[in-house]
């Protein structure tokens, strides 16, 4: 079906628009990713789908598009954990390159993927990038355990790129900036750390990885990026087999301790970050406890 069928179901208003189903989906999905739709109907799908809001089914259907097409990274038999970078950080340090080393020093592959969105926040590429980690060259590396391997999300599909670069065009954030924090770019299993910024995102996300078979750990992000809050520990969801499991509870009551962060800047957290990986600097307690938390569900998943 064209693309124009399938905005007359989605582009009627927030109360006038239909749902698609999975497979409908994947279609108009696969239509947008192979580049088969002009600027002025991306514009429509990426500002329709804004308004009307993604269904768990619709969500599963983009992502099956997405991992047919994708250029993945081999992972056979390896333990590894998917860390999607793409808000970064304007308040607080972005610490997503410190969850991800802290997890390769403890044996785990660690496939952090993302492009920078907003140019008034620091990624993870700009901080991985002062500490010396360059992009892979190429996605079809195969991945090692204890390594952390940072893949632009270009090297996984251009069509993918392209959608999120719509951004910049359009102004708003379209159904690619969800798909990416939910899908899997290895061959192999592989436990994706998902997160979210406001709250009933848990229940939509939840539901997109159990219907896809996703193993899945949820959290509220530190301003949308993988990483707990290093302030405050946030509640800590699971998706396996279908089901969600809390593993975590969110931290109560008032802080009586806040951690010595660094500045928000690339230098100054690539800095701090390397004291805390070399131990001059304690680990944040809540990171400290999404790391043991990542590697029991990695036990879990075993």
């Amino acid at each position: 079906m064209s693309i124009r069928q399938y905005l007359k179901e989605i582009g009627r208003g927030k109360d006038g628009a239909r749902a698609l189903n999975r497979e409908q989906a994947a279609d108009l999905m696969g239509q947008v990713l192979d580049g088969q739709v002009d600027d002025l109907a991306l514009g429509a799908f990426c500002a329709a789908m804004r308004i009307k809001g993604e269904t768990p089914d619709e969500m599963a259907g983009f992502l099956d598009a997405t991992e047919a097409r994708l250029q993945k990274l081999p992972n056979a038999g390896v333990p590894t954990v998917v860390l999607p970078s793409y808000n970064g950080a304007r308040k607080l340090p972005v610490l997503t390159p410190l969850l991800g080393l802290l997890l390769a020093q403890r044996g785990v592959a660690v496939v952090v993927h993302g492009t920078p969105t907003e140019d008034a926040r620091v990624s993870s590429a700009d901080v991985l990038s002062a500490l010396g980690h360059a992009p892979a060259s190429q996605s079809s590396t195969a991945l090692a355990a204890g390594q952390l391997v940072y893949v632009p999300t270009g090297q996984l599909h251009q069509g993918l790129q392209a959608l999120l670069a719509a951004r910049r065009v359009v102004g708003l954030r379209n159904s690619g900036h969800s798909l990416v924090k939910l899908m899997n770019p290895c061959t192999g299993p592989a436990l994706v750390v998902g997160s979210y910024t406001h709250p009933e995102y848990a229940t939509s996300m939840a539901a997109t990885f159990a219907l896809t078979g996703a193993h899945a750990l949820l959290l509220r992000g530190t301003e949308g990026e993988p990483v707990a809050d290093p302030r405050r520990r946030p509640r800590l969801l699971a998706v396996r087999e279908g089901l969600t499991h809390e593993r975590m509870p969110a931290q109560e009551g008032p802080l009586t301790h806040l951690p010595d962060l660094p500045a928000p800047d690339a230098s100054a957290t690539a800095a701090w970050t390397r004291e805390v990986l070399d131990g001059r600097r304690a680990v944040p307690a809540p990171v400290a406890e999404q790391v043991e938390c990542i590697l029991r569900e990695l036990d879990h998943h075993a």
